[in-house]
């Protein structure tokens, strides 16, 4: 089967991307299961509302993962909890609302997909520890047997600790993908016990910006102008970016990756 596992959708330009151009994609290269992170889909790039999850679903997505900018919309809190598509970060405080690990079926209802959504411990909002917890799932999921693949969004900050999980999961997981950053980096591969992997696949909004904000008033910040407002995403054109992971029935791990760059600045 196919996996297609997308970045961080960036406001209103990431959304029409992604709304215009995945139906196609889906059908054009046999996607059987579709996983966004979705945390900066809101048109101020920070958090994800219930209409957007709706919008999402509409147009091919199977899961939404998400990260630090989970709860930056109120009303996330009231509607996560049942809505089982939508992930927050499982290493979050105990008692937070919503899941951060789910088993869903693919798109033929034939194949059972295990997705965990992390979130990293450097440089990001406090959590619980990103490795005790990647040990206690994979102490409870075990690939072949509970699942027949097994998905891990790292959302993180910085590349060693991606890096990290990348390896840890190697063998126990189809694919480990790193989010957060918005910069979609060259070393995709399979690593040496077959799971597929890419420090960040990047994000689905306007390259043509500052990581998804616009770039002027990006600037004006970075130059400490008195004009400069808070940050806003960039509308312009948008580029879908992720990876591709062909997977290997008998085991349940990779059998071919393929980085996606589609449409927009990015795009070659």
């Amino acid at each position: 089967m196919n996996l297609l596992i997308l970045g961080d959708v960036m406001g209103a330009s990431g959304r029409k991307v992604l709304s215009d151009k995945l139906p196609d994609l889906i059908k054009t290269n046999k996607i059987d299961f579709v996983i966004v992170n979705g945390e900066n889909a809101s048109d101020d790039g920070k958090g994800i509302t219930e209409e957007i999850t709706k919008e999402f679903f509409k147009a091919g997505v199977d899961v939404i993962t998400s990260g630090n900018h989970i709860w930056d919309k109120k009303e996330t809190t009231n509607f996560i909890g049942k809505e089982k598509r939508l992930l927050r970060p499982a290493n979050l405080v105990d008692g937070s609302p919503g899941r951060g690990f789910e088993i869903y079926l693919s798109k033929d209802k034939k194949f059972r997909i295990g997705v965990i959504n992390l979130m990293g411990n450097v440089f990001m909002r406090k959590t619980e520890d990103v490795f005790q917890k990647a040990k206690q799932i994979c102490n409870k999921i075990k690939l072949k047997k509970d699942v027949d693949y097994l998905v891990v969004d790292f959302h993180g900050e910085i590349t060693s600790e991606k890096n990290a999980a990348g390896h840890f999961f190697d063998g126990l997981a189809t694919c480990v993908v790193g989010t957060h950053t918005h910069i979609p980096t060259a070393d995709t591969r399979i690593l040496d016990g077959g799971t597929a992997y890419q420090t960040d696949i990047g994000m689905c909004g306007d390259y043509n910006s500052v990581i998804g904000m616009n770039k002027e008033n990006s600037l004006k910040k970075f130059l400490k102008e008195k004009d400069a407002t808070s940050h806003f995403p960039s509308e312009g054109e948008g580029t879908l970016s992720g990876i591709i992971v062909e997977t290997n029935s008998v085991t349940g791990l990779a059998k071919k990756v393929t980085r996606l760059i589609h449409g927009g600045s990015l795009a070659n």
